[in-house]
């Protein structure tokens, strides 16, 4: 339908010109509804079946689209004549009578006559041209036939006239007619002479009349995650709207859009419950950061900190607002602040919403930036005995445990404070019933904003009622919150069912106690559980035995992972997969439950993994001093290739008391072989006269000098010195600058800045590389010397040793160097990631049973691009030559009719028995191998599953590969041997 009003549209529009065009824009949408409703000639009836005819004759005229006879008949039983159906076509089409003109020269036709508006309408429209268009005579007065509505609807829609014909209409009508029947216009058993009476032409009338009625809208359905819109209208038409800026869920926005050339703006709410996006993130000051979402998020992904990572820092809690839409992120107490007044990425990570429909990971910026005092919140009288202080914010527990900064009436208050961490202080002092006034000052947040001073009245009444039990709940088998009506001092006993059954840990926050029942024995039972408490005793020392009943609510869900990574380290690919939640530590440690395999699919059979699986025992990721039991680390041995990987991980447990397995999955990897940036040595010259400090700073590659990841911020390094983290002043401190592509250097006034930083850590937060990869491990022990250190020695052969030099090492100076008694030729120096690798082809062979010390002269030349030189290794410091070298196979041998085939290498080795590795052939056919063990030090004992009996000899072979190592982790080269029989 929409085509063919399109053609009306068009041919209108070259139809109507000139002067007298003065049509309303429903007229383009009504053609089609016309052509339609002309069909009615053919006795098809449309319109409201609850209606009859004269009913709908009278909406109309109502509408004033029909006139009615002046004694007020509608002669429905009448024929129309020309120019009453003009004056119906003006109403129902929204033509605008066009006054004061005459074009046709029929008699009586004149333009002060009531026709002529209307004629003159639909002339102009050309909807209609007149009985005879040479002598522009009209016939105003004559019949309308349905032949001539059949040639209005073919003209105006250009349809094709057929060269064939089956109808009764006259000869000059037959092809339009034949067109009207065969587009389904005009019934073929309707007479095309006939004329159409007013009944007929009321029911035609009041169809178009209804289609162009502005439906409303009835209602509308919100898709695609708020990108489109399907209003329902009235006339049960669904129009789909498809927005440029998606809808922002539960907010009202205007919706505007045009169909049948109306026109419609309505407003349109997306109701959200579950969340869709990540609205922001933000905080006020340096311990909490903020996390808004636009719907509500699952408690259990939310409120898990291991969820959020802002490198540097370390969260303690995560707390889910009463909406389910907002998660405060506690920063330890011991971690470092949230990096101040500069952007900052937060990563957030499997966090799901609250019907399970989208995870969230993302990486989003902010800038914490503090510029509020901190206040008090709540004073609370706790009895005669104490008395609570609420801040608004953390606030240090140095200057809030500090009972100088409290007054009680003016007066120092004689007690001692409980500060729980971040901003809660309990003092216990006698006071007496009544009204008193608090006044503090002193007590600082970590931007060292103080509390203005301030004076806070508060209400001291009698307590003599022991905390009484608000509510229980648990999680899974191990954890029960019980919540008291008042802040509880302390709990003598907590057990639950039996006495046996004690608490492995108990926590009280204000008034609530966090007991954890971890040990497998203590857990509790799936049924109703009798948790008691003995003493429980709250600041006025009342004390009372309670108990509370509990059944718990296990742990339902399937664990699932969420996210998996491949970072290259010192020669190692380390897969990292991260986990919806904690695993199970056995699971993960099976290595039957991972399989790697490459582009093509293939299972990978080299650097650490046997038929896909990995060699070494996958692990919780450890970092900063923490184990993450949500991360689990997958190692080769040995960089693997670049290029895309999928790693198969299974039958992994979360670790509820009755443990969820994962479903299998199935993840995609890309391996880049490019270590993550990292720091690689930090120095500071303690001894310079100069009136500035100088830091260097070195990373393992060059790094950004602008944009978000700059290393050219002052602000983003800090040290840690007694476990706290100080910033260097920036008032009047320069920017760092460059000393070479991956070399900083701070400048530190010395008159702002006096500390001995020898033997600290620097903090580095937010720096990146040239490819935008942030910096991972942010700390390194500052030194106070600006020597290369070797990082370490190793013979390759025993005339072949490589030294790794900390730092990029340019200039070598054979001669510096001694490898036992003898020295050597250095090779072209190669710096990979802030290491300098140098090949010394020696002079003479090292002692294969004692490889000798690695030494250097007095005064080293060799060093780096900065100019500094090696450091001085002595006899002293006992750097041994590290063996490198690969254990060699020297025979195999067979005993005939033994199962057996034994293998010798030169030095003592340890074998890992894979059975792709081990190959045994007996007169050049394979036999099966069933295993492979230590028979002494250096034999090697294959087993065969039938006995060695060759009638011309045998060959054994081991794969290179991690499959046999010496003491030192080297491999052996790949063993191919003919057996010897014995």
């Amino acid at each position: 339908m929409s085509d063919k009003s399109y053609q009306i549209k068009e041919n209108n529009q070259v139809m109507i010109q000139g002067g007298e065009k003065k049509v309303m824009k429903k007229i383009l949408s009504v053609a089609l509804s016309t052509a339609m409703a002309f069909s009615m000639f053919a006795s098809v009836a449309f319109g409201d079946d609850a209606l009859n005819t004269q009913q709908k004759y009278d909406v109309l005229k109502e509408a004033k689209i029909f006139s009615g006879y002046p004694d007020g008949s509608a002669g429905l039983e009448k024929e129309m004549t020309r120019a009453e159906f003009a004056k119906v076509l003006v109403g129902i089409m929204g033509l605008e009578p066009i006054q004061g003109k005459a074009s046709f020269k029929d008699k009586n036709y004149k333009a002060s006559k009531w026709p002529a508006p209307y004629v003159e309408a639909v002339y102009s429209a050309g909807l209609m041209q007149g009985k005879n268009t040479t002598k522009m005579i009209f016939d105003f007065n004559g019949k309308i036939t349905v032949q001539e509505m059949a040639k209005v609807l073919v003209v105006a829609q250009k349809l094709e006239i057929p060269t064939e014909t089956n109808n009764n209409a006259s000869d000059w009508a037959k092809g339009y007619v034949q067109a009207a029947i065969n587009a389904g216009l005009v019934d073929a058993k309707a007479n095309p002479k006939a004329n159409a009476t007013r009944a007929q032409l009321v029911e035609v009338a009041y169809d178009i009349y209804l289609s162009q009625q502005k439906p409303k809208v009835v209602s509308y359905e919100v898709k695609e995650d708020g990108k489109v819109v399907e209003f329902k209208l009235a006339n049960n038409e669904v129009v789909k709207v498809t927005l440029e800026t998606p809808l922002k869920a539960n907010t009202a926005t205007e919706v505007k859009f045009t169909h049948n050339n109306y026109d419609y703006t309505e407003s349109v709410t997306w109701v959200v419950t579950a969340a869709t996006k990540i609205e922001s993130v933000s905080t006020t000051n340096y311990k909490e950061l903020v996390v808004k979402f636009d719907g509500e998020v699952e408690a259990k992904t939310a409120e898990n900190e291991d969820n959020y990572k802002v490198t540097g820092v370390t969260f303690e809690s995560a707390k889910l607002s009463a909406d389910k839409r907002t998660v405060t992120l506690l920063v330890a107490e011991s971690s470092a602040n949230l990096p101040g007044q500069k952007d900052t990425k937060v990563e957030i990570k499997g966090v799901k919403n609250s019907d399970g429909s989208k995870t969230f990971n993302e990486t989003l910026t902010f800038r914490a930036v503090d510029t509020q005092l901190p206040e008090v919140s709540e004073v609370k009288g706790l009895g005669t005995k104490a008395f609570k202080v609420v801040f608004s914010e953390p606030v240090k527990s140095s200057t809030a445990s500090n009972i100088s900064n409290y007054k009680i009436d003016g007066k120092a208050v004689s007690g001692w404070v409980k500060f729980t961490y971040p901003n809660v202080a309990f003092i216990t002092t006698d006071l007496a019933v009544g009204e008193h006034t608090l006044s503090l000052q002193g007590v600082e947040d970590y931007a060292n904003f103080k509390v203005s001073p301030v004076d806070v009245k508060f209400t001291v009444a009698e307590d003599t009622t022991a905390p009484e039990v608000v509510s229980v709940k648990t999680k899974d088998l191990t954890k029960v919150e019980v919540e008291f009506n008042e802040s509880v001092k302390s709990v003598d006993k907590v057990y639950h069912t039996s006495s046996a059954k004690t608490a492995d840990k108990v926590e009280i926050k204000d008034n609530v106690v966090v007991l954890t029942f971890s040990t497998d024995s203590k857990k509790l039972s799936l049924g109703e559980n009798t948790i008691y408490l003995e003493g429980v005793r709250d600041y006025s020392d009342n004390s009372a035995n309670r108990e509370a009943k509990v059944t718990p609510v296990l742990d339902t869900e399937r664990p699932t992972v969420s996210s998996v990574k491949a970072d290259v380290y010192e020669n190692t690919t380390i897969f990292t997969l991260e986990f919806s939640e904690d695993v199970n530590l056995t699971d993960v440690q099976n290595r039957d439950n991972y399989v790697l395999k490459n582009s093509k699919g293939e299972v990978v059979t080299d650097k650490g993994f046997n038929s896909g699986k990995p060699v070494t025992v996958p692990t919780y990721e450890s970092k900063n001093g923490k184990t993450y039991k949500n991360r689990v680390v997958v190692k080769s041995i040995g960089t693997l290739p670049a290029g895309k990987y999928t790693l198969d991980v299974a039958n992994i447990r979360d670790t509820a008391s009755i443990g969820n397995t994962m479903l299998p999955q199935t993840l995609s990897v890309d391996v880049t072989n490019t270590e993550a940036l990292k720091l690689v040595r930090a120095w500071v010259d303690a001894t310079s006269d100069n009136d500035d400090l100088y830091i260097d700073v070195q990373f393992n590659r060059a790094v950004a000098v602008d944009g978000n990841g700059s290393a050219l911020d002052i602000n983003k390094y800090g040290y840690v010195t007694g476990n706290v983290y100080k910033a260097f002043p920036t008032k009047n401190t320069p920017a760092p600058t460059l000393r070479n592509a991956e070399t900083v250097r701070l400048t530190i006034p010395k008159k702002d800045f006096n500390v001995n930083l020898v033997g600290s850590e620097l903090r580095v937060v937010n720096v990146a590389d040239l490819n935008g990869n942030y910096l991972t491990d942010s700390t390194i022990q500052i030194k106070d010397s600006v020597s290369i250190g070797v990082k370490s020695v190793k013979a390759t052969s025993l005339d072949k040793v490589k030294v790794e030099f900390e730092g990029n090492v340019t200039s070598v100076v054979s001669s510096d160097f001694y490898f036992g008694t003898t020295q050597g030729v250095a090779g072209e120096p190669k710096y990979d990631n802030g290491v300098t690798t140098v090949e010394f082809t020696l002079n003479n062979k090292l002692n294969p049973a004692d490889l000798g010390l690695f030494t250097t002269i007095d005064k080293p030349l060799s060093s780096d691009n900065l100019g500094h030189k090696v450091q001085q290794v002595t006899t002293a410091a006992n750097v041994a030559i590290g063996d490198g070298i690969a254990p060699e196979s020297v025979k195999a041998t067979a005993v005939t009719g033994d199962v057996y085939v034994d293998i010798e290498f030169n030095e003592a080795v340890t074998v890992y028995y894979t059975p792709d590795a081990f190959k045994v052939y007996v007169d050049g056919n394979p036999v099966t191998v069933k295993g492979a063990k230590n028979q002494s030090d250096k034999v090697v004992r294959v087993e065969l599953e039938k006995p060695f009996n060759p009638t011309i000899g045998g060959q054994v072979s081991v794969a290179k590969g991690k499959y046999i190592v010496d003491k030192s982790g080297n491999s052996a080269d790949a063993v191919y041997k003919e057996i010897n029989k014995q």
